[in-house]
C-alpha cells in the first residue's frame, strides 16, 4: 500500500507549456509550428493556420455560442478586446461565415467622398444645409458628412437666435398677464414688420415672428420690478414646450402658471411668500448670482423652492423622494418640483461661483436696513457642526456632547430679539477670542459707526481683546472668567423692572473692577441665585441701568434656543455634501508630542506626590526612642527614599524633555495625508437659506402677536401648523387667491384670518409673475359664518 506522502504526489498539477492558453476548465488553446488547434474537453474542434482571420473569428464565435467560454475568457486567450468577439457574433449572425471574412478597412461597397465632393460639402455647409440634407443630396452617411467637415477644419458659428415668445389667449388668467409685456404693433402693421419668407403662411410659426428679439436670448421680458418670464405652454399641468425651450437655450427661468385646485396639499406654505420677498432675498441673488444659464429651473426657481422647503421642514435636499414632485410643483407654479439631482446640481452651480460671502453680506444689509432698530445689542456665538466622515479634519470641543470630536464651527451673529444676521465658517475651530476682531469687521460693513454692545459668553474672555474692542468703540457685555472675589451678602439690592412687556427681579450688586493692572476700568455686575450662586457680569456699559445689564446678559440664552431650534426644525447640523477641500498645510496646531510628554509629567508628579507623601507620614510616625536621629530614619526607610528619589529624578528628566518640544507644529507635521478641510461654500449657502426662512417665520409669528394671546409660547407653532395646512387655489385675471383650510379650533382659524387680512392689505406679486396675492381663510364647516 501506498504511503500518504506518495498519495498525495499524485495530484500534483504539471505545469501548463508555454504555447498553451487556458481559457477555462475544459478549453485549451495550443499554438506550435504556425498551426493552432482549440481543444474542448479533451478533443481539438478547431484546426487553422495561425494567419487564419476568417478561422480564428469563427473558433471565437463558436466558443461563445456553444456556451463553451464566456466573452471575456475568449477575447483574453485570443488576445483581442471584448468588443472585437461581440463584433464577430454580429457579423455572423447578419451574414453568416462570409460576414467573417470581410476583409479590414473602407468597404468597398460604400462610396468614399472625393476632393471634390468634399469641396461640395463645405459649399453646401456654408449655405446653411444640415448634415442630413447634405448626406442624402451627395449618396452618403451623414456620419461621412460629419468626418469630411471635422476634417476639413469646419466649426459650427453659433449665430443668436431670435426669441420666440407665443401668442397668449387672454382668457388665460396666468398668460394673461404677460401678453402686454412685449411691445404690440397696431393692427396691420404686424404681417408688415414680422416678414420673414421661412416661416410661410403658418399660423403657429407667425406668432413668433411678430416678436420682438432678445439679446440674451432668455424668453425674459424686462419691467420695472424683476424680469417678468413668459411661458410658451397654455396648460400649467403640461410645461414641456417650456422645458424645449430651455434646452434650446431659450429660456433662463420658467414662468409659474398656476392652476385652480382645491385642498392643495402644504399650499398654505404660500402665506410665507410676502415676508420672504420682504427680506429682499431673491433681489440679493439676482444681485449677486445674475442667473443660472439657459434652465427650466432658474435662479428663481430655485431660491424659492430652497426656501419654502425649509419651511415645509423637508430639511434635505434628500427628503424630496418622500413628496411628490407634481404637490410641489403646483406651489411654485410648475409641472413638476425640482428633484433631489436637480436640487444638488443647482446648489453645486451656486457653490461654483464661490459668493456665498457676498450673498450672505447682501442679506445683512437688508436685514439692517429694516429692522436696524434691533441692532444695538448683538449676541455673537459658536455654534459646531460635528463631522461623522472618514477625513482628517479639525476638531472642537462639542460642549452640548461634552467630548472633542471632528467638526466645523459657525459663528452667527443675532441681534437684540434673537433673530440671525449673518453667519461666519471659523478656519480650522478658531475659538470665539479671535474670531470676535472679525465678526466686528463684518458688523462695522454693516451698521457703520453706531454705538453697538457685543454680548458673548465666557468663550471670548480676554482683558486685552476687550481693550482692544473697547478702542474701537464696540461695548462689551459678558460673563467673568476665572477666579474672582465673592461678594458680601450686604452689598446685593433686589432690582425690579418690565422690560419689553415682562417683569424682570434680580437680587444684583453693582461694582467697579480694574484688570489688566490696573489699565483697564470695567463695571462688574454680580448676580445672586436663590441657593447662594454668584454669577459676575463684565460690562464697559456704565449707562446702563443695573437690572438692564443683567436682562441683557441672560438674554443670551435667546440665541442657544435659536440654535436648538434650527437644528431640529431646519437641520442646521446636517451636511449638505461630504466633499472636501485644500487646508493650509502651514497652519499651526498643538503639538501631540508635546501634549502626551505633558500627560506622562502629569503622571509622574502625581506618583511622586504620593510617595512623597507616604515617605513624610513615615517620618510623622518615627518613633524616635527607637530611632533617635534622622540618618537612622533613613537607613530604616532607604527602600522608600530611593523611590521618592527616583520619582523626582523622572519628573524632572521629562521636563528637560518636554523643554525641548515645541507647543505648537505646523499641520501637515501632525497629519498623515494631504491636509483638507470640509467644503464650506455648499454649506455655507445652505445655511443662508434656512437663516432667511427662519427670519421668515419669525417675523409671521410677530405678525400674529396681536390677534394671538398666547403668540408668545405657540407662535411659531401656529404658523408652522398653517404653513403645513391645505388651501385652495383660485386664480383670475390680476390675482392668486390662497384660501386656507380651517385649523383645529375657531381661535386658531380667527387669528390666522386676522393675519391673512394683514398680508392682503399690501399685497405683493408671486416671484416671476404680475398677480397680486390675496388670503383668506375658508369658512369652518360646523359654522358657515366665518370666525
Amino acid at each position: 500500500m501506498a504511503s500518504t506522502q506518495e498519495q498525495g504526489e499524485l495530484f500534483v498539477g504539471s505545469p501548463v507549456p508555454s504555447d498553451t492558453v487556458v481559457l477555462n476548465g475544459r478549453c485549451l488553446l495550443r499554438t506550435r509550428d504556425g498551426r493552432r488547434v482549440v481543444v474542448v474537453a479533451g478533443l481539438a474542434i478547431f484546426h487553422y493556420a495561425v494567419g487564419d482571420r476568417m478561422a480564428e473569428a469563427h473558433a471565437m464565435v463558436t466558443l461563445v455560442e456553444q456556451g463553451w467560454a464566456t466573452q471575456v475568457e475568449v477575447a483574453d486567450a485570443f488576445g483581442c478586446a471584448t468588443r472585437s468577439v461581440r463584433r464577430h457574433l454580429e457579423r455572423f449572425e447578419q451574414g453568416g461565415l462570409a460576414a467573417l471574412g470581410r476583409r479590414s478597412g473602407f468597404p468597398r461597397d460604400r462610396p468614399r467622398i472625393s476632393a471634390a465632393r468634399s469641396r461640395l460639402v463645405h459649399r453646401l455647409k456654408s449655405e446653411g444645409l444640415s448634415n442630413c440634407a447634405i448626406a442624402s443630396r451627395i449618396g452618403v452617411t451623414e456620419k461621412a458628412v460629419r468626418k469630411s467637415l471635422r476634417r476639413l477644419g469646419w466649426r459650427e458659428s453659433r449665430r443668436e437666435p431670435a426669441l420666440l415668445p407665443l401668442a397668449l389667449a387672454d382668457s388665460d388668467p396666468n398668460l394673461s398677464a404677460f401678453s402686454t409685456t412685449g411691445p404690440r404693433a397696431p393692427s396691420g402693421e404686424e404681417d408688415s414688420r414680422g416678414a420673414d419668407p421661412a416661416l410661410g403662411s403658418d399660423p403657429n410659426l407667425s406668432a413668433f415672428a411678430t416678436a420682438p428679439a432678445h439679446p440674451k436670448l432668455s424668453g425674459l421680458a424686462k419691467s420695472e420690478e424683476e424680469s417678468i418670464p413668459r411661458s410658451f405652454d397654455r396648460d400649467p399641468a403640461d410645461r414641456r414646450l417650456d422645458r424645449l425651450f430651455a434646452c434650446l437655450g431659450l429660456l433662463e427661468d420658467a414662468a409659474p402658471l398656476f392652476r385652480p385646485g382645491v385642498r392643495v396639499p402644504r399650499a398654505g406654505v404660500l402665506l410665507s411668500v410676502p415676508v420672504l420677498l420682504s427680506t429682499g432675498v431673491l433681489d440679493c441673488a439676482r444681485e449677486v448670482y445674475g442667473s443660472l444659464g439657459p434652465a427650466f429651473y432658474g435662479l428663481r426657481t430655485t431660491v424659492v423652492a430652497l426656501l419654502l422647503m425649509a419651511l415645509l421642514r423637508i430639511k434635505r435636499a434628500e427628503s424630496l423622494k418622500e413628496h411628490s414632485p407634481e404637490d410641489l410643483g403646483r406651489l411654485l407654479g410648475l409641472d413638476r418640483a425640482p428633484e433631489v439631482k436637480t436640487l444638488r446640481r443647482k446648489l453645486a452651480r451656486l457653490a461654483k461661483e464661490g459668493r456665498a460671502a457676498s450673498f450672505g453680506r447682501a442679506l445683512a444689509r437688508r436685514r439692517v436696513a429694516t429692522h436696524g432698530a434691533a441692532m444695538g445689542f448683538l449676541y455673537a456665538d459658536g455654534h459646531v457642526r460635528v463631522y461623522h466622515g472618514s477625513h482628517s479634519i479639525p476638531q472642537a470641543h462639542v460642549a452640548r456632547m461634552r467630548i472633542c470630536s471632528p467638526a466645523t464651527t459657525d459663528y452667527w451673529v443675532n441681534d437684540e430679539l434673537g433673530e440671525p444676521l449673518f453667519v461666519v465658517t471659523a478656519e480650522a475651530n478658531a475659538g470665539l477670542a479671535k474670531m470676535l476682531p472679525i465678526l466686528l469687521v463684518e458688523v462695522r460693513r454693516y451698521l457703520g459707526e453706531r454705538p453697538v454692545t457685543i454680548v458673548f459668553d465666557r468663550g471670548g474672555w480676554s482683558p486685552k481683546l476687550f481693550k482692544t474692542l473697547i478702542g474701537q468703540c464696540f461695548d462689551i457685555l459678558t460673563y467673568r472668567k476665572g477666579t474672582f472675589r465673592r461678594v458680601a451678602r450686604r452689598h446685593f439690592r433686589e432690582h425690579v423692572a418690565d422690560i419689553d412687556g415682562r417683569k424682570i427681579p434680580y437680587m444684583l450688586a453693582d461694582q467697579n473692577i480694574r484688570l489688566l493692572e490696573g489699565k483697564l476700568r470695567l463695571r462688574q455686575v454680580t448676580r445672586l441665585s436663590p441657593n447662594g450662586h454668584q454669577t459676575p457680569i463684565i460690562t464697559s456699559r456704565f449707562d446702563l441701568a443695573t437690572v438692564e445689564v443683567a436682562y441683557r446678559m441672560f438674554e443670551r440664552w435667546r440665541q442657544e434656543n435659536f440654535f436648538k431650534y434650527l437644528r431640529e426644525e431646519y437641520a442646521l447640523d446636517a451636511l449638505v455634501q461630504h466633499a472636501v477641500e485644500e487646508d493650509n498645510p502651514e497652519r499651526e496646531v498643538p503639538n501631540p508630542l508635546w501634549n502626551k510628554l505633558t500627560a506622562e509629567l502629569r503622571k509622574a508628579r502625581a506618583e511622586a506626590t504620593w510617595l512623597a507623601s507616604n515617605y513624610g507620614v513615615e517620618a510623622l510616625d518615627n518613633v524616635e526612642q527607637v530611632r533617635r536621629t534622622m540618618r537612622g530614619f533613613k537607613i530604616a526607610n532607604a527602600e522608600g527614599g530611593r523611590a521618592v528619589e527616583a520619582a523626582l529624578r523622572r519628573v524632572a528628566r521629562l521636563e528637560t524633555k518636554r523643554r525641548k518640544v515645541p507647543r505648537r507644529v505646523p499641520v501637515r507635521e501632525v497629519v498623515k495625508g494631504p491636509v483638507v478641510r470640509l467644503a464650506a461654500e455648499r454649506q455655507h449657502l445652505a445655511s443662508l437659506f434656512k437663516m432667511t426662512a427662519y427670519q421668515a417665520e419669525s417675523d409671521l409669528a410677530n405678525r400674529l402677536r396681536p390677534y394671538y394671546p398666547r403668540a408668545e409660547q405657540e407662535g411659531r407653532t401656529l404658523v408652522q401648523t398653517a404653513l403645513s395646512s391645505a388651501a385652495d387655489i383660485e386664480v383670475t385675471a390680476t390675482e392668486l387667491l390662497v384660501t386656507l383650510a380651517p385649523l383645529s379650533s375657531k381661535h386658531r382659524s380667527r387669528a390666522v384670518a386676522a393675519l391673512c387680512e394683514d398680508l392682503s392689505r399690501r399685497p405683493v406679486c408671486f416671484p416671476g409673475t404680475r398677480l397680486k396675492m390675496r388670503f383668506a381663510v375658508a369658512p369652518d364647516p360646523q359654522n358657515r359664518t366665518n370666525p
